[in-house]
């Protein structure tokens, strides 16, 4: 069941684009024919076009006089950042913002930003299934899924794709059976990254916005929105294709991914990630302080009991004090910044070795719990 195809008037997309007038049509023409969008019920699409040399300003304008876009309100911002703020964070804030005040302007008072990137494609229901998760969530991430468009025909990348994403499945297993969130239940995906965010506006004004950052700008958006207690749900509904080009704008963003995993496909390096027993640590860790927040007032007596160092349960007993937690989402969060790593960065493994610990850890795991389950007494 998708959201009422109204709702869309509550929505305006903001997209930063720097010379993108090879690709951003493409973005334009799905989101043109978006569920729910038409004539009567457009959806508001804002481009800041930030720094362009190339004729993407240009390209947007002849895009309208070809008739496309009869199901937007396609509103493109030019601007100039100077160093060293020209970067995609500083872009990204500026289009959140504008797109923030026009909401303003027509009244909108319950508004949603939707965050999407210029090289992306929007699958046909992502608006509308982006609001009718944000029903129960206070922020929705998007799944990437690479554009078939757009990739390569190369098998030894496909199936280093697919690699991966039972690795990232493995680990949501674990959460699964060690401490499921109960706001994000399964299925779920991991993404939250700007390709694809949905929040609510006054959400992203309560959090200070997205913080201006030259790369993980949007990550840190999701840290803050968690910090305050936020539900962040991985909606298997919502997802948006991306690109898969390995010359990015961003040192660490998207691209640089692609060319890593173009390096793997060609026998130039090996895929290694964290082992199984690193998420076990944290998703255990996790457990352990949400159940010392949900204990009540002794949960600093039940941190200490924890092991966690008497300095920082001080610290946190004044923090609380001062900036009251309203739930263990955000009392998780807090104490995590304080914290840190529960001990020294793991030697990522090869991708297949730590595939083969996940799904043994997995088993093990569903066996205790199955053991668990049966030495219970009946009620």
């Amino acid at each position: 069941m998708l959201a009422d195809p109204g709702a869309l008037s509550r929505a305006v997309v903001c997209v930063p684009a720097r010379n993108e007038a090879a690709i951003l049509s493409r973005l334009i023409r799905s989101l043109d024919a978006q569920a729910g969008a038409g004539p009567e019920t457009p959806l508001r699409v804002l481009v800041l076009a930030n720094n362009c040399t190339d004729e993407t300003v240009p390209a947007l304008r002849a895009l309208e006089r070809d008739g496309i876009g009869g199901n937007l309100r396609l509103r493109v911002v030019e601007a100039r950042i100077a160093p060293p703020e020209a970067h995609v964070g500083t872009a990204r804030r500026m289009a959140l913002d504008a797109g923030i005040a026009w909401l303003r302007d027509e009244g909108v008072v319950d508004g949603v930003l939707l965050s999407t990137d210029a090289d992306a494609v929007a699958l046909s229901g992502w608006a509308l299934a982006n609001l009718r998760a944000l029903e129960g969530a206070d922020l929705v991430g998007g799944r990437l899924v690479i554009d078939p468009e757009a990739e390569r025909p190369d098998p030894d990348l496909a199936d280093l794709h697919a690699r991966i994403e039972r690795y990232w499945v493995g680990v949501r297993a674990l959460e699964d059976l060690i401490d499921p969130p109960p706001h994000d239940p399964a299925p779920r995906h991991g993404d939250h990254v700007a390709a694809s965010l949905a929040l609510r506006v006054d959400l992203y004004e309560s959090v200070g916005g997205l913080p201006a950052l030259a790369c993980g700008e949007d990550n840190a958006l999701v840290s803050l929105v968690r910090r305050a207690g936020g539900r962040v749900r991985h909606c298997p509904a919502v997802s948006i294709a991306v690109s898969d080009r390995a010359a990015g704008r961003v040192e660490g963003g998207m691209a640089t991914e692609m060319l890593r995993r173009s390096r793997v496909a060609g026998g130039h390096e090996s895929y290694r990630l964290p082992p199984a027993d690193h998420w076990r640590a944290l998703i255990e860790r996790r457990r352990d302080w949400r159940l010392a927040w949900e204990a009540g007032p002794d949960w600093p007596a039940a941190l200490r009991r924890l092991g966690i160092d008497a300095g920082i349960v001080g610290a946190m007993v004044a923090e609380v004090a001062d900036e009251p937690c309203p739930n263990a989402i955000a009392f998780v969060e807090r104490l995590a910044a304080r914290v840190g790593e529960p001990g020294p960065e793991p030697a990522p493994q090869p991708l297949d070795d730590v595939l083969a610990d996940l799904e043994a850890l997995r088993l093990k795991l569903a066996r205790r719990g199955g053991d668990l389950a049966m030495a219970a007494p009946a009620a």
